[in-house]
């Protein structure tokens, strides 16, 4: 005897059901979870940029890549929260990170902040660009629009102390600005040309992204001076004064969530430990040492220049 077919028949749930499943299920998830907790990821952008050594990591693009991404690959966050405490530092990794900003918000449709605490300048405050809001603290300094060289003259010590260095290149420029040798009037000029084009560059990133804010003219804006938040406020350097917590708990209300999405591994993250940069382990620990005690001097007189 053959048994008769079963007919599956698939009831709809009503929708006052489904709300109701969905607040049961809201209050016992884990509040990552539930759908009626807002979350805005932080991630910390914090220190010089392309300045460190194997054992002084700085912020690079290799370095902030994977958290920002994390960041905005959270699908039910609305926005994405940068906190910002840095100096400045290379022009091209300031402005990589920049772009890499701005690519994940467009992809992903995301509102960016921007937070600045003690220091949003030069480089730094190239990265704050990419965001669509600013906000800092009245006592946050902003600014510095502009490029900077600096180094040291040795020729006269070599000499006084009797050392003798030999140097051999293919291309007459090669050595151009060699601390050990004199300065020369038309290298100093064909830096100064070099340093103008990159000025330009990183004025032209500013207006593209707060033109319509901007207050001063390109003379006072673009100068490499820094403000405290309230002028900054004032040009239209930035959007707001306040913090992260305030902002956002005004905006999404006093639940919202703000976790700092961290750069190591989920072991790493246990632990507290955050991987910043590529130092090669293979390395010579005393070349390691004396290269982290130039980079540290340089750190130091980058974050000095700004008073902190």
């Amino acid at each position: 005897m053959n048994s008769p077919e079963l007919a599956c028949i698939s009831v709809p749930m009503p929708d006052d059901a489904l709300s109701s499943l969905k607040r049961g299920l809201d209050r016992i998830l884990p509040a990552a979870w539930r759908s009626d907790v807002p979350v805005v990821p932080v991630v910390r952008l914090s220190g010089t940029i392309g300045m460190g050594g194997p054992l002084r990591p700085s912020m690079t693009l290799a370095n902030t890549a994977k958290p920002l991404e994390r960041a905005f690959a959270v699908k039910t966050a609305p926005a994405v929260a940068l906190l910002i405490n840095s100096p400045g530092g290379a022009a091209v990794q300031s402005r990589l990170i920049h772009q890499r900003i701005r690519s994940l918000a467009e992809e992903s449709g995301k509102h960016v902040f921007a937070f600045v605490e003690d220091v949003a300048a030069s480089g730094g405050y190239m990265i704050a660009c990419a965001a669509d809001e600013i906000v800092c603290d009245p006592s946050s300094i902003v600014g510095s629009i502009g490029v900077v060289s600096a180094g040291f003259g040795f020729e006269r010590l070599i000499d006084k102390i009797g050392i003798e260095r030999r140097v051999y290149t293919a291309g007459t420029r090669k050595v151009m600005l060699d601390p050990f040798q004199p300065e020369h009037a038309e290298d100093v000029e064909r830096l100064k040309a070099i340093q103008r084009e990159m000025h330009q560059i990183f004025a032209g990133l500013v207006k593209a992204r707060r033109g319509d804010t901007l207050t001063a003219d390109d003379e006072t804006l673009f100068s490499g001076e820094f403000w405290v938040g309230t002028q900054a406020l004032g040009l239209g350097l930035v959007d707001d004064l306040g913090d992260l917590r305030a902002v956002l708990r005004a905006r999404y209300g006093a639940n919202v969530r703000t976790p700092v999405i961290s750069s190591g591994g989920w072991f790493s993250r246990r632990l507290g430990i955050t991987s910043l940069s590529g130092g090669s382990p293979g390395g010579s620990l005393g070349a390691g040492f004396a290269e982290g005690l130039v980079s540290a001097a340089e750190e130091r007189a980058v974050w000095a220049r700004y008073g902190l």
